[in-house]
C-alpha cells in the first residue's frame, strides 16, 4: 500500500504540467552520466541545485510568487566542486548566479559550453530551455536523480536551491490572467510534498545528500536543521542564518554540529571554499564506508 507520502508525491505530478524539452534533457543526462562513467572507475558527480523556484498563479502565467534568492552559494559551490575533481550537473534558474560569472558582464556564461569529453560542469549553447516554475524544478530533480542511480555512492546531491514550500494546484489555476476588476484575490495554497525523504529512499538510495536550511531566528537555526537530517534522512544539512549566512555557516550531521567560517584574511574569499572541502571529505568516508 502507498505512503501518504507517495500519494501526495503522485498527486503532485499528476496535476503538473508536463515539462517541455523531456526528451532532450533526458539523452544529455544519459550522456553526462555515461561520459563519467566507465569500467576502470567512476568519476564523482555532484547535482548542485541554485536559485530559487517560482510558483505560479496562473497556467498562463504572468503573475507568480517568487523569493530572493540569488544563487550565489550554488554558482560559488559549483566552482569549489570542479576544482576538487567532480563533475557537476548545475540544475538553476535562469537569471541567477552561474558558475565563473561574479566577475564578467551579465552574459550569461554558460551559454558559452560545449559539452565535450573532457567537460566538467553540464552545460551547451544548445541546452534546452526550462522555466523555473516549481513543477519543472521537482520533474528535473527527479529525472537526474533517477539517472544518477548507477553511480552509486559517488553521487551527491548538494541541495543548496530555494525551493517553495507552497504552490497552488495546477488543474484549480486560472488557466489566463487574473483580472484585478474582480476584487480581492482570495487563493489557497497547498504544502508541497516533502520531496527529499524520496530522494533519499527512492529515487537515489545510495546517493550523499546535503540539504540546505534558512531561517531567520537564529534561536531556533540549529534544531531545525537537526530536526530536518533526521526526518528526511540527510547526511548532512547546512544551517544558514539570513543575517550571517556569507560570513558563517553550519554543518549538522550525525556525529555533531561543525561550523564553518569565510577566510577573512583574503579579500576574494568565500564560506563555500571551506563549506566544499569539508563536504568532500565526508563524501570521501562515504564512499570508503560504502565500498568495505
Amino acid at each position: 500500500m502507498d505512503s501518504p507520502l507517495n500519494s501526495e508525491i503522485e498527486s503532485f505530478f499528476d496535476s503538473a504540467p508536463p515539462l517541455n524539452d523531456r526528451a532532450a534533457i533526458s539523452q544529455k543526462l544519459k550522456e553526462f552520466i555515461a561520459l563519467n562513467s566507465s569500467e576502470s572507475g567512476t568519476r564523482r558527480v555532484a547535482c548542485v541545485t541554485s536559485g530559487g523556484t517560482t510558483v505560479p498563479l496562473e497556467q498562463r502565467c504572468v503573475r507568480y510568487i517568487d523569493n530572493f534568492s540569488s544563487g550565489h552559494r550554488g554558482a560559488a559551490s559549483t566552482e569549489h566542486l570542479i576544482k576538487m575533481g567532480y563533475a557537476v550537473i548545475f540544475l538553476y534558474r535562469r537569471g541567477t548566479c552561474e558558475p565563473y560569472c561574479s566577475s564578467l558582464p551579465d552574459d550569461a556564461f554558460l551559454e558559452c559550453f560545449e559539452v565535450t569529453e573532457e567537460s566538467a560542469v553540464q552545460g551547451s549553447s544548445r541546452r534546452p530551455s526550462v522555466e523555473a516554475s516549481l513543477y519543472n524544478y521537482i520533474r528535473m530533480l527527479q529525472m537526474i536523480a533517477v539517472s544518477s542511480r548507477s553511480l552509486g555512492p559517488c553521487s551527491m546531491f548538494y541541495l543548496a536551491a530555494a525551493v517553495s514550500d507552497f504552490y497552488v494546484p495546477w488543474k484549480s489555476m486560472a488557466e489566463h490572467k487574473i483580472q484585478s476588476g474582480s476584487g480581492p484575490l482570495d487563493m489557497q495554497l497547498l504544502q508541497v510534498p516533502k520531496m527529499l525523504s524520496v530522494l533519499r529512499k527512492e529515487w537515489a538510495p545510495m546517493a550523499f545528500c546535503i540539504s540546505f536550511k534558512l531561517e531567520t531566528d537564529a534561536e531556533i537555526l540549529l534544531e531545525k536543521a537537526d530536526m530536518a537530517r533526521k526526518k528526511y534522512g540527510m547526511h548532512a544539512v547546512v544551517a544558514n542564518e539570513l543575517l550571517s549566512r556569507k560570513e558563517q555557516v553550519v554543518v549538522v550531521t550525525n556525529n555533531g554540529k561543525i561550523p564553518v567560517y569565510r577566510d577573512k584574511t583574503s579579500s576574494d574569499s568565500d564560506v563555500e571554499k571551506p563549506l566544499t572541502k569539508l563536504l568532500v571529505d565526508r563524501h570521501s568516508v562515504y564512499i570508503k564506508d560504502s565500498n568495505t
